[in-house]
C-alpha cells in the first residue's frame, strides 16, 4: 500500500484484492485470509481492513459466513433492462450452458385473482408451469407460468424440457412476443424455493412478475424468484 498516494488505503486494498479475485489468485467460494493476517499482509489497521471488507461485501466480490470467516463470492449476471430477453438467450451470452427442470405441469382453472391478471374469464382453462432454470447445472431462477390454454393447446412438459418457452411460442404456434411488462420487489426465499436453489429459507431474493404480451393478447403471466446473490438487474435510462 503506497500512504502517498491520494487514494484512501481502503480503496487501495479493495483494488488490490479484486485483482487478486479477477485473476484467480483467490478462487470462487476460496476463504480470504482473516482480518487479522491481512493486517498483517498490508501493514494496515484493522479499522482500514474492515472498511475494504465491509464495501467488498455491499459491491458482491466477497460474503461472509458467520463463524467461518470471508469467501470469494461466485459469478454474478447483469441482466440489462433494455429490450426483451430470455434466461436461455441470456445464458449463453455469459458462455453458461442454460438447461430446464419442469418440476410442475397441469391444466387448471383459473380464480377470479388470476383471471384479473390474465385478462381471461374466470374459470378458463390454463396451463401452469413450474420450471428451474440453470447455467451449468446451477439452479437460478424458480418460475411459476400460467399460459392460457386456447393459445397453447398442445404444449407439453416435454417440449418445454427440450426448447426455450419463447422459442415454442413462435414455432410451433406463431406467437412471438413483441412487449414484456416486468415489475420487480425485494424477497427473501420460501422453503420450497430454497430447496431447490440448494440454499437456507429467508435468503435474500428478487421477485419478478412478467406479462407477456403479442401484440394486443396477453399470453402469458411469470412469476419468477431469482437467486439475489446472482443477478445485478441493469436498466438503462436515455
Amino acid at each position: 500500500m503506497d500512504k502517498n498516494n491520494r487514494l484512501p488505503l481502503y480503496l487501495q486494498l479493495m483494488e488490490d484484492l479484486i485483482k487478486k479475485i479477477d485473476e484467480s489468485y483467490y478462487l470462487e467460494g476460496e476463504r480470504l485470509p482473516p482480518e487479522r493476517e491481512l493486517c498483517e499482509i498490508y501493514k494496515l489497521s484493522r479499522i482500514t481492513v474492515r472498511q475494504a471488507l465491509q464495501e467488498l461485501e455491499r459491491e458482491g466480490y466477497i460474503y461472509k459466513v458467520h463463524g467461518a470467516g470471508t469467501f470469494v463470492s461466485s459469478k454474478r449476471y447483469n441482466q440489462h433492462l433494455v429490450k426483451l430477453y430470455s434466461f436461455t438467450e441470456e445464458m449463453k451470452k455469459n458462455g453458461k450452458v442454460p438447461s430446464t427442470v419442469v418440476l410442475n405441469f397441469e391444466e387448471t382453472v383459473v380464480d377470479d385473482r388470476l383471471a384479473s391478471k390474465l385478462k381471461i374469464s374466470p374459470f378458463e382453462i390454463v396451463i401452469k408451469v413450474v420450471r428451474l432454470q440453470l447455467a451449468d447445472d446451477e439452479p437460478l431462477l424458480y418460475e411459476t407460468t400460467y399460459l392460457p390454454k386456447k393459445f397453447f393447446p398442445n404444449l407439453s412438459k416435454e417440449d418445454l424440457e427440450s426448447r426455450s418457452m419463447y422459442q415454442i411460442f413462435i414455432e410451433d404456434y406463431s406467437l412471438g412476443v413483441t412487449k414484456a411488462i416486468e415489475s420487480f420487489k425485494a424477497t427473501t426465499l420460501r422453503e420450497e424455493e430454497a430447496k431447490h436453489f440448494q440454499l437456507p429459507s429467508n435468503q435474500s431474493a428478487m421477485m419478478i412478475k412478467r406479462y407477456a404480451y403479442h401484440n394486443e393478447y396477453l399470453i402469458g403471466y411469470t412469476l419468477g424468484i431469482a437467486r439475489g446473490d446472482k443477478f445485478d438487474y441493469i436498466v438503462e435510462l436515455t
